[in-house]
């Protein structure tokens, strides 16, 4: 093995480029004789379009292009088919209990007869410069009739045991119940979107310029959407400044920027501006949740019943988060369970997967009925999650989830001990003396992998001393370049410096659905894994050849074949610089997920007087299978803790009655900062999934996962004395004070 395999803690071999300006993001491509265009947005949630006219717009002096519905119908235009990944077994799926199909609503490109949420795209501008654009977008005049919101349910599933659950409840002694909302958050990606398209007419193929979370998918997409076979569309994505999964799925403004070029012959640029982002982007979460645990007198979990409503907006972009939710409800406990899930359609943006899609909403909501149950009943918290843990894997859940491997019970003592909960009693104290009130939360989790289950590495050793991998997941930050060259570090014995990855070109790239579901890191191992192995065996062939030898005896070691036994061998780069190229592929096809889990514990300080959180520590415990590169890992866990505090403590897409966004910029948006977090203490667990040839795991999820409820937990335990049982997310200042000034009356 090279020096930087597996498990080694590699700086990122990227950043050296990132940090000095070496990205190529989305708009910093061009192309030669380019134009630009605005989209121009509905400033309604729900209206009928009377009218548009464009005759203003088309006039002005550099206009080039005014597009709207009608054309889209004229040209032929398919809706945005989203088509979704084929998941594997994991993902259960949703029947309506009344049998009948669910309703799937695709958009336009462009709005046709009714725009559907505020910021749906009405109309598309193109001209010589933006500025002209943006003038000839405000000459376009629409003409609305608005319409009611709308609530439509296209999903309405049962799914569990609830026979086992009814009979639960029956006997159960205590009964805890919540009902909560799950705020719809943004990504809010650093780099907004950007998109530039090209037709060629000579050729008749589409480039496409986009970055997101793959390659493969837009090419298909687009090609539906155009009516056009899929090997006249090549989609290239450079670096992507951010995903989180709201970027995975296809944007109109891809196919608009297409289509634009084909029609005037020239290419064309769109980038879009964090406004037009906030109203326009997938966002996630959204769910209502009903649930209620019941309990026999010591504490033993009897039964899980909880009706879940998911907001898909105003298409059926995704039903991921719903399925995936659902499927996990019962978390790391074993107890029968039933579940209703609903999908419903509104005017607002559609949701899509957003890190660990469905997980964190329902670990928070086991979670706080966990300890909801330790504060009304006089249950000790952690003793309630010791005694319900599942025992031993595999285990099959209420859902028909089978969760591979795993030692729940004991990182939960692990997570314990890091986070020093023994002496939590002497930091409270030290926190009353300056007037502030100390909780601490804990919360376990169990996240699904699943993903689309295709991918292949082409693996090159060239003569120039490179080794280039050729595979189709798409990296928005993740450190693919450092991962992925470890694993080839491992296998071929070569400096990770000297591994060079294609991934962003469709040219090159003939297979892979790019990274969502933690499995980027899973099929890679394989396919590279497997490929390597078809190099070594052909390179011990060629070694034979030029040592003169026979094959059997060609041995390989630290990038280096030899004859078994004596010091005469040959080095992998000579070899390719003597022979020529060495090359392999592997193909994947896994239908089998895995299930990484961990323990997170969160402390945090409350003032009263004005409701202002604070974490203080934060302490994690996160199961990977194999850790391929731990400081990436650490870093992935510090991401999530922050998305998730994000959400927990002040993130939330806010819209008045009539569908307006109300938090539409920084302004009204409020993220997380670095100093609203102490350093934290995260430490892997390496328990190798049986699901997995390489036992690997993926660890993006994992810091996100159960934050909802931890910080939650420790907020709500900061006030339990003051009769506080439960606090909605996000726990913003104001809200903290008014659920202390409610319990406050109640108690008074």
């Amino acid at each position: 093995m090279a020096k930087g395999g597996i498990g080694t803690p590699l700086p990122r071999l990227e950043d050296g480029r990132l940090l000095t300006g070496g990205g190529r993001y989305s708009d910093d491509c061009t192309a030669a004789d380019q134009v630009y265009a605005m989209v121009v947005r509905s400033p309604h949630a729900h209206a009928r379009i009377k009218s548009i006219d464009t005759a203003a717009a088309r006039a002005l002096p550099g206009v080039l292009l005014v597009l709207t519905g009608v054309e889209v119908v004229a040209d032929g235009l398919q809706p945005i088919p989203h088509v979704p990944a084929a998941m594997s077994p994991p993902d259960i799926k949703l029947p309506n209990s009344d049998g009948s199909p669910h309703r799937v609503i695709r958009p336009a490109v462009l709005a046709i007869d009714a725009a559907r949420f505020v910021g749906e795209p009405v109309a598309f501008v193109v001209a010589e410069t933006l500025a002209v654009a943006k003038d000839a977008g405000e000459a376009v005049q629409v003409s609305y009739e608005e319409l009611p919101p709308i609530a439509d349910v296209v999903v309405d599933s049962l799914v569990g045991d609830a026979a086992r659950t009814a009979a639960g409840f029956a006997k159960a002694s205590r009964i805890v119940r919540i009902e909560t909302d799950i705020a719809r958050v943004t990504g809010v990606p650093m780099e907004p979107r950007a998109a530039l398209g090209h037709y060629d007419a000579g050729s008749g193929r589409y480039t496409l310029y986009a970055g997101g979370g793959a390659i493969g998918r837009p090419k298909r997409e687009l090609a539906i959407i155009l009516g056009i076979e899929a090997e006249r569309v090549r989609v290239i994505a450079r670096d992507t400044g951010g995903n989180f999964g709201t970027r995975n799925s296809f944007y109109p403004e891809f196919a608009l920027v297409c289509w634009a070029s084909r029609r005037i012959g020239r290419p064309v640029k769109w980038t879009c501006e964090r406004g037009e982002a906030f109203l326009s982007d997938y966002a996630g979460r959204d769910f209502r949740i009903e649930s209620e645990l019941a309990l026999d007198a010591e504490g033993n979990f009897l039964g899980l019943r909880a009706m879940s409503r998911s907001n898909l907006g105003a298409y059926t972009a995704s039903f991921v988060p719903l399925t995936k939710g659902t499927q996990l409800m019962t978390t790391l406990y074993d107890l029968p369970a039933v579940a209703r899930a609903k999908g419903v359609l509104s005017n607002t943006p559609s949701t899509a997967p957003y890190r660990s899609a469905g997980r964190p909403e329902v670990m928070f909501v086991m979670e706080r009925l966990i300890d909801k149950a330790a504060q009304t009943h006089g249950f000790d918290r952690i003793e309630l999650r010791r005694r319900n843990l599942i025992a031993a894997t595999p285990y099959t859940n209420a859902f028909g989830v089978t969760y591979d491997s795993g030692d729940y019970a004991g990182s939960l003592e692990t997570i314990l001990q890091l986070a020093d909960w023994n002496r939590f009693a002497a930091r409270r104290v030290q926190s009353e003396a300056r007037g502030l009130r100390r909780g601490i939360g804990l919360g376990g989790y169990v996240e699904s992998q699943s993903g689309a289950p295709n991918e292949r590495a082409e693996v090159t050793v060239l003569p120039d001393a490179t080794v280039e991998v050729v595979i189709g997941t798409l990296s928005a930050g993740q450190g693919h370049a450092t991962s992925f060259a470890q694993l080839a570090a491992e296998w071929l014995g070569v400096p990770p410096e000297r591994v060079r990855l294609v991934t962003d070109d469709t040219e090159r790239v003939s297979v892979g659905a790019g990274s969502h579901s933690g499995r980027s890191i899973r099929l890679a191992a394989t396919t590279i894994h497997q490929a390597s192995a078809g190099i070594v065996a052909k390179g011990k062939l060629l070694a034979a050849q030029q040592l003169e030898a026979d094959a059997a005896d060609i041995v390989f070691a630290d990038g280096r074949f030899a004859i078994a036994g004596t010091d005469r061998g040959i080095g992998l780069f000579e070899l390719a610089t003597r022979c020529g190229p060495i090359a392999d592929a592997a193909d994947v096809e896994s239908r089998v997920g895995s299930y990484p889990y961990g323990w997170h514990v969160c402390e945090v300080e409350v003032d009263a007087e004005t409701g202002v959180v604070r974490i203080e520590r934060y302490t994690t415990i996160d199961d990977v299978g194999r850790a391929v590169n731990p400081l990436i890992l650490h870093g992935q866990t510090h991401g999530g803790i922050a998305q998730g505090a994000g959400q927990a403590l002040m993130e939330r897409c806010f819209y008045d009655p009539r569908g307006q966004l109300l938090s539409g910029s920084f302004m009204d948006y409020a993220m997380p900062r670095a100093d609203d977090f102490p350093p934290f203490v995260t430490e892997l667990s390496e328990v190798p999934s049986t699901n997995h040839p390489l036992g690997f795991r993926g660890g993006g999820e994992g810091g996100i996962t159960p934050a909802l409820g931890v910080i939650i937990n420790a907020v709500v335990d900061a006030l339990a004395d003051l009769s506080v049982s439960h606090i909605d997310m996000p726990a913003s200042p104001e809200r903290v004070w008014q659920a202390i000034r409610g319990a406050a009356k109640r108690t008074g």
